[in-house]
C-alpha cells in the first residue's frame, strides 16, 4: 500500500486543544442499509451515518465537517481497516465527538466513489481503496488519502493525530478549508473533463504502445493480478495482433496472461501492492481475455483456462441468490461469459448467461425509463451511465450470439436513454442523468472515460454504439460513437494502461475509416 502524503496540502501547524467536544445526538444506522459490506459496520462504535441528505443537514447543523470512508467487499485493505481501526473504542469516540461519519460501498454508489477517488487523486496524488476523506457539510472535499494507520506519534500521520487536527483547522480555519475545496473541486473536474479533437492515427498508435509498455511493466511485477484494468488492456493488445498483426503486443498480451495463469491469481488473490477488484469481475475480463487468445493463437493452454473461468462464471450468475445485484458490473459479466462461451463452445455456459440477463432484466430493466442501479439499497433514479452501457453491451453480445430481435430491442432502447438522459451537447455522455440533489458538492455531472474497476463509461459507450452500427446497418450509431470518442480525443496522452478501452473503440473507428 502506498504512503500518502497526508498533510501535504494543510499547511497549517495545528494542536489538539480546543478541539470540539460536543456528542452529536446520533447512532451507528448500518444495520438496515443494503449491502452486506455496510451492515458488517453495524457494531463498530464508530457512529457511521448512509450517505445522503440527512448525514449532511447533521453535519451543517452540528458544524463538523463529514468523515467519508468507502470501500468494498474485495478489498483487503478495506477488511484490515475495520478489523484494525474502526472496532478501536478510542477512534470511535474521536470521530463520533468530531466529525459526522458517512460510510459508502463503492460497488453500491460507484458515482460517489469515482467522484471522490478523483478528488483525492488531484489532493494527494494517490489512487486506490479505501478512501479516508475529509469534507465540508456541503460535501466538497478538503483534505484526503487512502490507508490510514490508526496511530503513528512520529509523524503525526495516525488517524488519532489527524482526527483532532482535522477538526481544529475546521472550525479555525474554516476560510482557507472552502477555499480549498473550491480549488480542489475545480481541478477535479477540469480533470476528468473531456479534450475535443479529431481521432488522429499517429497519436492513437503511440498511445496503445504506452498502454503495451504498461501492461508489460505490469506483469514483471505481478501487479496486474487482480486487475480488471490490466486484462482489459491485454485485451486490447491483443486486438492490435488481429487487427494489425503486431506480434510486440501479442507477445505483452501472452506475457501477461501466462502470469495470471501461472500465478493461480483466482485462487491465491493479488499479491500485496496489486490492485483488488471485484473478483467476480477480474474472472469475467479473464475469461473474454482467454477466449481472444484462444482464437487468435490455437494455444490450448488457453483454451482449457477459458472454459473453467467461463464456466463458474456462468454457474454464479444464473444464480445470484444471497449476493448484492448492480446492474454494471453484472452486464460486464454477463457479456463477457456470452463472448467466451460461443468462442469456446461452451453451450451450458451460454444458457447459463441467458438466463442471468433475463433474470438481470427483468429485475432491473424498464422500457422507456433505462437500467436502475441496484436490486437492494441505493437505487440511482435512472440508474447511471455504467449501468445503461453495460446491460445494452450484454443485449447486443446476445443479440449477435443467439440472433434473438428482442436482446436488440432492448440495447436500442438503452442508446436511446444515452441520448435522452445522459448526452452532453457538447459531446460524450455524463456518469449520471441528474446531478444528486443530496449533495450540493455533487451537483456537476462529470463525463468519464478511463478504465478502473469496469472499462470507462464513454469509451464502453462508443463500442455498445458500434456493434448497434453492426446489428442494425444503422450508420447514425457509428456517428454518434465517433462523436463520443472526439469530446475525449486528446484525454489518453499519458494515461496508458487507463485509456485502453477508449484506444480499442478509437481503433476500431480508424479501422473503419481506412478505405
Amino acid at each position: 500500500m502506498r504512503s500518502p502524503s497526508f498533510l501535504a496540502f494543510l499547511p497549517l501547524v495545528l494542536t489538539v486543544s480546543g478541539c470540539v467536544t460536543e456528542r452529536g445526538p446520533f447512532t451507528n444506522r448500518m444495520a438496515n442499509t443494503g449491502t452486506s459490506y455496510l451492515t458488517r459496520a453495524a457494531r463498530q462504535p464508530v457512529s457511521w451515518q448512509p450517505w445522503g441528505r440527512d448525514a449532511f443537514a447533521l453535519a451543517a447543523r452540528l458544524d463538523r465537517p463529514v468523515l467519508l470512508y468507502v470501500g468494498g467487499d474485495a478489498c483487503r485493505w478495506c477488511t484490515e481497516t475495520d478489523r484494525a481501526i474502526y472496532t478501536d473504542p478510542e477512534i470511535g469516540a474521536l470521530i463520533n465527538a468530531l466529525f459526522v461519519p458517512v460510510r459508502v460501498d463503492r460497488d453500491e454508489r460507484p458515482d460517489v466513489a469515482q467522484r471522490y477517488q478523483a478528488a483525492v487523486e488531484t489532493m494527494a496524488g494517490l489512487r486506490g481503496w479505501p478512501l479516508t476523506v475529509f469534507l465540508t457539510s456541503d460535501g466538497a472535499p478538503f483534505f484526503g488519502g487512502s490507508y490510514f494507520p490508526a496511530d503513528d506519534p512520529v509523524t503525526g500521520r495516525g488517524l488519532k493525530q489527524i482526527l483532532p487536527e482535522v477538526a481544529k483547522s475546521y472550525r479555525d480555519q474554516r476560510a482557507f478549508i472552502v477555499r480549498h475545496a473550491a480549488l480542489v473541486r475545480q481541478l477535479a473536474l477540469a480533470a476528468g473533463g473531456g479534450t475535443r479533437g479529431v481521432l488522429q492515427p499517429a497519436r492513437i498508435r503511440a498511445q496503445v504502445a504506452a498502454a503495451r509498455a504498461g501492461v508489460d511493466a505490469a506483469a514483471r511485477t505481478r501487479a496486474l493480478v487482480g486487475s480488471v484494468m490490466h486484462v482489459g488492456a491485454t485485451s486490447l493488445l491483443l486486438d492490435e495482433y488481429a487487427r494489425h498483426d503486431d506480434t510486440a503486443s501479442l507477445a505483452v498480451a501472452r506475457r501477461a496472461l501466462d502470469v495470471l495463469l501461472d500465478s493461480a491469481a483466482v485462487a491465491s488473490g493479488p499479491p500485496a501492492g496489486a490492485r483488488e477488484d471485484p473478483p467476480r469481475l477480474v474472472r469475467a475480463a479473464l475469461a473474454r481475455a482467454l477466449a481472444k487468445a484462444w482464437v487468435m493463437t490455437g494455444d490450448v493452454r488457453y483454451r482449457d483456462a477459458g472454459r473453467v473461468q467461463t464456466r463458474a462464471l456462468a454457474r454464479e450468475l444464473a444464480d445470484p441468490q444471497g449476493r448484492a445485484v448492480f446492474a454494471d458490473q453484472e452486464g460486464y459479466a454477463i457479456e463477457a461469459v456470452i463472448f467466451a462461451a460461443s468462442a469456446l463452445g461452451e453451450p451450458a455456459a451460454e444458457r447459463g448467461a441467458r438466463a442471468a440477463l433475463d433474470g438481470l432484466l427483468q429485475r432491473v430493466y424498464a422500457r422507456g425509463w433505462g437500467v436502475r442501479h441496484a436490486v437492494v439499497g441505493a437505487v440511482q433514479g435512472g440508474g447511471l451511465l455504467q449501468d445503461q452501457v453495460q446491460v445494452a453491451g450484454a443485449c447486443v453480445a446476445a443479440f449477435q450470439a443467439w440472433g434473438e430481435p428482442r436482446y436488440l430491442a432492448v440495447a436500442r432502447d438503452l442508446a436511446a436513454a444515452l441520448e435522452r438522459a445522459y448526452a452532453d451537447p457538447l459531446g460524450g455522455y455524463y456518469d449520471v442523468a441528474a446531478p444528486d440533489q443530496a449533495v450540493p458538492a455533487l451537483s456537476d455531472r462529470t463525463k468519464d472515460v478511463f478504465d478502473d474497476l469496469l472499462p470507462g463509461a464513454n469509451a464502453w459507450a462508443a463500442r455498445v454504439l458500434l456493434r448497434l452500427a453492426e446489428s442494425t446497418g444503422d450508420v447514425a450509431y457509428r456517428r454518434r460513437a465517433e462523436a463520443a470518442l472526439e469530446a475525449f480525443a486528446g484525454v489518453p496522452d499519458g494515461a496508458g494502461v487507463r485509456a485502453a478501452s477508449f484506444l480499442a473503440a478509437a481503433r476500431e473507428i480508424l479501422v473503419g475509416r481506412a478505405p
